[in-house]
């Protein structure tokens, strides 16, 4: 992995966050903030991002390339979409890391490094600290509704399919 060292909250670095769709909302002030908490990492075809079972505190949003999620070993997921938030459950729920995720291809990704809140100014307003924060939970809001409704259908129809091969037995 080649990791770029904290990113400056400059207005190059806040356009370029501003053409990733999941960040189109921030204001600049919370663009300056994720800013100061995020570097850029590449990833290599095969290589590790996130490792099942661990407790590290980074959040991805896809820049490019392509990652697969696997659970136990199974492949679960695959994630291609610039703007494609992952990593965001142990963010969440501060639980061990519920799957791995691999890089396929050459992979650019925002890694932002949520531990590292004392990078937010003290000087920033407490109402702005919340207001940033509140607009990374309803970010992950969104992307987690999007993902468990596509879990959802893909229940439903492996259930339809065992239900047909339960009444061909």
């Amino acid at each position: 992995m080649l990791e770029s060292r904290y990113l400056k909250d400059n207005i190059e670095n806040i356009q370029k966050l501003l053409a990733i769709p999941a960040l189109r909302n921030f204001e600049t002030k919370s663009l300056q903030k994720l800013l100061r908490l995020s570097k850029i990492r590449e990833y290599e075809d095969a290589e590790l991002i996130i490792k099942e079972g661990d407790l590290d505190p980074w959040l991805y949003f896809m820049l490019s390339g392509k990652i697969r999620v696997s659970k136990e070993g199974m492949e679960i997921n695959t994630i291609d979409r610039k703007g494609e938030i992952f990593g965001e459950m142990r963010i969440i729920d501060s639980l061990k890391r519920s799957a791995s995720v691999y890089a396929v291809g050459k992979t650019i990704c925002l890694a932002v490094d949520t531990s590292a809140r004392n990078r937010i100014s003290d000087q920033d307003p407490k109402d702005e600290k919340l207001d940033f924060l509140l607009l990374l939970y309803r970010i992950f809001a969104e992307y987690m509704s999007i993902r468990l409704r596509a879990t959802n259908e893909e229940l439903i129809t492996a259930k339809k399919k065992i239900k047909r091969l339960l009444t061909k037995i």
